[in-house]
């Protein structure tokens, strides 16, 4: 498979700062929603990128670091439980996303995004469904976001320790939904996530 198809054909039209950008944490019940946008290096592949879902947490922490030491540069934005409330979880993290874009030291003349809507970056934007398993820069991207997240909800399990986050890491596992009806929400929960649930406590 060629890894960098997307990024090639983007240079052969003129493109010349490409990023990769991807999201983690779109369907968890607590905690923000991470994006991360990475520029490698032209023609550069990093040995054992893959969409983060298919890799082992060990793998993804080796490759962050492996990652962050070999890219041009990168950047995370997350987006709030707030925020998420107020505005949605597709907006926020279209809004984690444009953060993360914004946050780049270089600035992007093309994002290639996974999946099919586009976000409102400061980029012409290119959509590639399951683009984590197709491109190397989005594939970075995906393994940046999802160490950052599941990291940053280990911190949080430390605030809330009742609710076990390094566990489940906010999903909406069975551990999480009994923790949830012994203990009540907190404010790391997504309330829009958890009406029904609400109402029933």
């Amino acid at each position: 498979m060629d890894w960098l198809l997307y990024e090639n054909e983007a240079k052969s039209k003129g493109y010349n700062v490409i990023c990769g950008v991807d999201e983690a944490g779109r369907g968890p019940l607590a905690g923000p929603v991470f994006a991360a946008a990475v520029i490698l290096p032209e023609g550069h592949i990093i040995e054992g990128v893959n969409d983060s879902k298919k890799l082992s947490e060990k793998k993804r922490d080796l490759l962050f670091d492996k990652i962050i030491d070999e890219c041009v540069c990168y950047s995370i934005g997350t987006a709030s439980e707030r925020e998420i409330d107020e505005i949605n979880i597709l907006q926020a993290t279209f809004l984690a996303m444009k953060r993360a874009v914004d946050g780049l030291e270089i600035k992007p003349d093309l994002a290639l995004v996974d999946g099919n809507q586009i976000p409102p970056v400061n980029a012409d934007v290119l959509t590639i469904v399951k683009g984590d398993g197709k491109s190397a820069s989005i594939a970075a991207a995906s393994i940046i976001a999802k160490v950052s997240r599941d990291r940053y909800m280990i911190e949080l399990a430390k605030q809330y320790p009742q609710y076990e986050f390094e566990r489940h890491k906010g999903y909406g596992t069975k551990l999480h939904y009994e923790k949830i009806a012994e203990h009540g929400i907190c404010e790391a929960h997504r309330k829009t996530f958890l009406k029904k649930l609400l109402g029933e406590l």
